[in-house]
């Protein structure tokens, strides 16, 4: 295991600045023990017992995280972790709240399943019948468009032809929404909570069928009565006046329970399945009538809430966890709470209203959309002889110049075409559409308001956009044509970050000086299930937001706040100012540390106008730079489309079979391909800089390479391979559902690993404006739960576990096979629930 950079990011504590602080001196053993600990990690002589940690010595949280990985391994001294340092911030109040805790039972780590070893035949033959699977359906996918399209291209006249799309797009999009409900039953039938190991022939299926129902054009129904149809085919168990709005679907939806009137807002996971120690685990998650289930919330499976119940936003239950009918639960792992997060009355919005709202999608689909997809580029050729004869079959040899040109001119008109009408469209089209809805009036579902707010938040939240402008200045000014109010802007060049979303950008209020890093998601509509109101969501002025929080309207935050990563922001109690809040719930920390301050001097003046200049120099530099990478990238794909055109006439089907797999090995290769070529094929160090050192610059354009290929691997060995390519050290057999590593060379990964959909890795943090990075490792055979996070520094000991949705902090030690969870996460000590699907191996 490689040791840990501390000198890089711990060094530089001032003795001199310690020493002549008064020192009482220990006047306990714990006392005593505990100080010498914390000087030998501070690389001081002595620490004054009655010092705070962050105001008085210095030091930051990964100090202190290395602090309390010191004292766990300690026999004589009781265990401790983040949220106790917090608490209690000298030696001496740190002594006095671990000796009334409970008292400490010996350090005996919970028992963890140990990973089975997969033999390498098994996991070669698993990624070879996926691998053929994806070639089956590519060459049926590709039978179906030939003879659809020959069909089509017979017609006469626009009428006709219209006719014909009509009928053959109907047919093929009701084909495409029932084959996987049908393999589904075929191959699985009723799913039963039950366990079985991955790489097999059982999990061959289940993935089968999970990648099925993820591909279903359904997909795009999530917040649709038509998408509870959709479910209820699959066989979820869900009652009347049901609001859907996440799209992360359950896998195995017969162990899926959804009482009438329940409301599971976006970004939530109730997957019905989790992977863990080499095995995946099915079991159910019951929701009784009228639940409300919060954004980015995590249902473990064997999980239920009685009627009435709430779980409130950033909020996990475990499994195991019930939650009395008409309590209110929230955090990670969750608990009693007094707050109503159902903060919506009822509106009108019965059976009738429901059934016509999905009549009218449906004959919108059939009737526009769909005969537009398949035949208007047809049409288009057809009718423009112009077109037709530039592009039509047999008009361009393949070795001719005028087939490069004829991709080059139509690959830069649709894709800069895209990005100049696109960004035209979203600053006009949703300003008017917002007249529609007025600001805290309730309005019932799945009726014309709806359908406008729906239209509003899906055109702003156009991820190319805020991907193009994020960690730039131009950022601002593209939130702001969106909708933004941002008040007075004091620019620093990393305001937003690349993933921003919101419910309506029209209701968005951004303080002054405020930096928000990846991953905000403002929470300005309410739901019940048969209603909707927007409202305005406020941020704080010099504010600092992390990765991956839900903010909501009527947050109790204001000015000069710290929102740590994956913070649950409050809805309760006073307004906090000028402090940190970390975890969830959220308890109040140092809003700075004396060290996170260093580069301040380069933030103001002077300083500020050379840096921000610079940067903003070179973020131009990488804007242009990556919009003329995705353009290749889309005129090699042109290219070959065109080629495809020519060669059609003798290959049909296999053709169109032959460039779909093409395309996604292109595309994984040919951007791995960039992002070792940014990096000059050479791994990242550990840095602690500020966000105006030109490193920083550099390291920013590394996080704008396009990765969303990644996901399509989820489940399969070919994940690993492009992980190894991309420079993660990952060892032999990971399972990967749908893990997400921002630094790829910081990353070690062990054999045997298990990482679950949702789950984080990231080396780095941004606070203020300072930048740090370090070495995450992994050891063999640990698991990552569903919507995990796992922060720089961390160590994780062979068979460790983190539990769903938690936060492992920078710079934690995890020992082998202990198992930890909550947010922030420490040891649980406590034996885990043992799921139903352990009684029922398979």
């Amino acid at each position: 295991m490689e040791e840990k950079s501390l000198d890089v990011l711990t060094s530089g504590s001032d003795e001199s600045a310690i020493d002549i602080r008064r020192n009482t001196g220990p006047e306990t053993g714990i006392e005593k023990n505990l100080a010498e600990v914390l000087a030998d990690v501070m690389c001081v002589e002595r620490v004054p017992i009655e010092g705070h940690f962050f105001d008085d010595l210095g030091a930051n949280s990964l100090t202190m995280a290395h602090f309390c990985a010191r004292v766990r391994k300690r026999a004589d001294l009781p265990s401790a972790s983040m949220k106790d340092i917090y608490r209690h911030p000298t030696i001496r109040s740190l002594a006095t709240g671990l000796a009334n805790a409970a008292p400490v039972e010996p350090s005996v780590p919970v028992p963890t399943e140990v990973v089975t070893p997969v033999g390498p035949v098994r996991y070669a033959l698993c990624g070879t019948l996926q691998f053929l699977l994806f070639l089956g359906y590519s060459f049926l996918a590709g039978l179906v468009a030939d003879r659809g399209y020959a069909w089509v291209s017979a017609g006469s006249g626009v009428i006709d032809i219209y006719l014909r799309s009509f009928v053959f797009g109907g047919i093929g999009f009701v084909g495409l929404c029932t084959f996987p409900i049908a393999a589904k039953w075929l191959l699985i039938g009723r799913w039963k909570s039950r366990e079985f190991p991955v790489w097999g022939l059982t999990y061959l299926r289940f993935w089968t069928v999970k990648v099925l129902i993820h591909a279903n054009p359904m997909i795009f129904f999530v917040g649709n009565p038509l998408y509870v149809l959709y479910l209820r085919a699959l066989g979820a168990r869900i009652g009347k006046g049901v609001t859907i709005l996440s799209r992360n679907v359950p896998a195995c939806p017969d162990l899926l329970t959804v009482g009438a009137g329940t409301v599971i807002r976006k970004d939530s996971f109730f997957l019905c399945y989790r992977a863990h120690a080499g095995r995946i685990q099915t079991g159910r998650v019951t929701l009784g009538r009228d639940v409300f289930i919060g954004e980015k919330t995590v249902l473990d499976i064997d999980t239920s809430m009685g009627d009435g119940a709430q779980l409130g936003h950033t909020s996990t239950l475990y499994s195991g966890q019930a939650v009395p009918g008409g309590q209110r639960w929230h955090g990670s792992p969750a608990q009693l709470t007094q707050h109503d997060y159902l903060r919506i009355g009822p509106a009108a919005c019965g059976t009738l209203r429901r059934a016509g709202f999905g009549l009218i999608t449906v004959l919108q689909l059939l009737f526009l959309y769909v005969p537009l997809a398949v035949g208007g580029a047809y049409m288009l050729v057809t009718l423009v002889p112009e077109l037709h004869n530039r592009l039509g079959p047999g008009t361009v040899e393949l070795g001719s110049p005028d087939l490069y040109i004829d991709a080059l001119v139509l690959s830069l008109l649709l894709y800069f075409g895209f990005v100049v009408v696109g960004l035209a469209v979203i600053f006009a089209v949703p300003r008017l559409l917002n007249l529609a809805v007025r600001p805290d009036k309730v309005y019932p579902l799945y009726g014309f308001h709806y359908s406008t707010h729906r239209a509003i938040g899906r055109m702003t939240n156009i991820k190319f956009f805020t991907w193009l402008f994020g960690d730039s200045s131009y950022i601002v000014h593209y939130l702001r044509g969106i909708g933004y109010d941002l008040s007075r802007v004091e620019q620093t060049g990393s305001n937003f970050g690349t993933e921003v979303q919101h419910e309506t950008p029209f209701l968005c209020s951004v303080g002054s000086g405020t930096m928000v890093a990846d991953g905000l998601s403002i929470i300005n509509a309410d739901y019940s299930s048969t209603s909707f109101r927007v409202s305005r969501a406020s941020i704080g002025s010099y504010n600092f937001l992390g990765n991956n929080i839900a903010y909501p309207s009527g947050a109790r935050t204001g000015e000069n706040c710290l929102l740590a990563t994956k913070v649950m922001v409050p809805l309760e109690g006073e307004v906090r100012e000028g402090v940190g809040l970390l975890g969830s719930p959220c308890f109040e920390i140092p809003r700075s540390v004396e060290r996170d301050s260093r580069f301040d001097h380069l933030r103001t003046g002077d300083e500020l106008r050379r840096n921000l200049a610079a940067k903003n120099h070179y973020n131009i530099r990488s804007m242009v730079f990556f919009l003329l990478v995705r353009w290749l990238h889309f005129f090699v794909l042109t290219m070959l489309g065109l080629v495809s055109t020519e060669l059609y006439d003798s290959y049909g089907h296999v053709l169109i079979a032959a460039f779909l797999v093409f395309s996604l090995g292109f595309t994984a290769v040919y951007f791995v391909l960039v992002e070792r070529g940014i990096a000059a094929f050479r791994p990242l160090r550990p840095q602690v800089c500020s966000i105006y050192d030109p490193y920083f610059f550099w390291h920013e354009r590394l996080w704008k390479v396009p990765d969303t290929y990644l996901n399509i691997f989820n489940g399969t060995p070919f994940k690993n391979v492009i992980w190894r390519m991309l420079g993660v050290r990952i060892g032999s057999k990971v399972f990967d559902d749908g893990c997400y590593v921002t630094e790829r060379t910081l990353t070690t990964i062990g054999n045997d690993c298990t990482l679950n959909a949702g789950s984080k890795i990231q080396c780095h943090s941004q606070e203020d404006g300072t930048f740090k990075s370090d070495r995450s490792t992994l050891d063999a055979g640990c698991t990552i739960g569903v919507g995990a996070h796992v922060h720089y520094g961390v160590t994780m000991g062979t068979g460790a576990v983190l539990a769903p949705d938690s936060f492992l902090m920078k710079g934690e030690e995890v020992p082998q096979h202990a198992r930890w969870g909550g947010n922030p996460a420490t040891e649980m000590r406590e034996a885990p629930n043992q799921p139903e699907a352990l009684t029922r191996k398979g």
